[in-house]
């Protein structure tokens, strides 16, 4: 998986106070949210009916990214905390590491770009690793080192505190917990009230994430997002497989990814590439506006405005729809319009 400065982990370890927990759990919603723009753009450099499955597994991720940020957020609540999202340092530049410079031991640039397979191995797997990623073949990307941790071990940091610090720290006002929503089942997203709930939540994030040491799938049987995207990769769905050695192999039902069928949008694009006047711009501003908007929407609901979940789907959905026209834009020279994904001011 992602990974991060052992010192981090170390420093969560030594935390005596709440409040310097609540620093790490912001830091957490930050990195949740700064892998969305990365496969969003590689989602929406698919033509339209086109790559209808590997399409399919980014999505799926996505979604799962937005839970977990809403589990990072649910966390921080319950602690007394509250999550900073509207602000311009929430979202990463692109091209660079992401958050508390994840992946900087191996030199990972999260970039925006196409979803091509080199994309999909060197930015989307290399992002999602395991620690310990199971040989089914799938080649590791990033080598063990002794001075990085993996992102299941910084959860497991802080779960291992919120246990230390025990049920004294719930001091939340239980009114901003996101859940029972129409947007992500009851079994995976729940209000966080004390430390058996919180402990919970932050596991599931590391079981859809990682899977497990013995299986690429979590407790409900869902493939971890390592392996999802390792189909994309390899072509294949990853099935059980008795003949396997491991017991599955990337033999099921084709995964394609045909070329041509991707548009080959300009890696990491800024609103200011575009000439002023001119309809990529347009758009680009476009679609800065509608993503920050939306980040505004989901600062709100996370602080005490839950029901502004709505609103920030309709602007998920709204930003779709002017990415979907914005990547049709030619460039020339073999280029398309990609979207941004700056934070701008906003009216809202």
């Amino acid at each position: 998986m992602l990974k991060l400065k052992r010192q981090i982990i170390d420093k969560i370890h030594d935390i005596s106070e709440v409040s310097e927990l609540r620093e790490y759990l912001q830091s957490a919603i930050e990195l949740e949210h700064a892998t969305v723009p990365v496969y969003l753009t590689g989602m929406f450099s698919l033509k339209q009916a086109q790559n209808v499955e590997a399409g399919n597994i980014v999505r799926s991720v996505v979604i799962e990214e937005m839970l977990h940020m809403s589990i990072a957020c649910n966390v921080l609540n319950a602690i007394g905390g509250a999550p900073q999202i509207n602000k311009p340092d929430f979202v990463p530049t692109f091209p660079g590491p992401l958050p508390m410079g994840v992946g900087e031991d191996r030199g990972l640039i999260a970039t925006l770009a196409p979803l091509t397979k080199e994309q999909v191995k060197t930015v989307f797997m290399a992002i999602e690793e395991p620690e310990n990623p199971i040989d089914i073949p799938v080649t590791s990307l990033l080598q063990a080192d002794a001075n990085y941790a993996t992102i299941g071990e910084f959860y497991q940091a802080i779960i291992d505190k919120i246990v230390q610090l025990g049920e004294g720290i719930f001091t939340g006002d239980p009114s901003r917990q996101l859940a029972d929503t129409k947007w992500f089942p009851s079994d995976e997203l729940w209000a966080v009230t004390d430390v058996e709930t919180a402990c919970s939540a932050l596991k599931l994030i590391v079981e859809q994430g990682e899977g497990s040491s013995k299986s690429p799938t979590d407790e409900e049987g869902e493939l971890a997002h390592y392996y999802r995207f390792a189909e994309i990769y390899y072509g294949k769905r990853l099935v059980k497989d008795a003949s396997s050695p491991v017991g599955w192999s990337f033999s099921g039902e084709p995964v394609p990814l045909n070329p041509e069928d991707v548009y080959n949008l300009r890696h990491n694009a800024k609103a200011q590439d575009y000439p002023e006047g001119s309809t990529a711009r347009r758009y680009a501003d476009q679609t800065n506006y509608t993503y920050s908007s939306l980040l505004n929407s989901l600062h709100h609901t996370f602080n005490g405005e839950p029901q502004q979940l709505d609103h920030a789907m309709g602007l998920m959905y709204e930003l779709r729809l002017s990415v979907q026209k914005m990547v049709t834009i030619d460039l020339g020279n073999g280029e398309f319009a990609a979207p941004p994904f700056q934070y701008v001011a906003t009216n809202v």
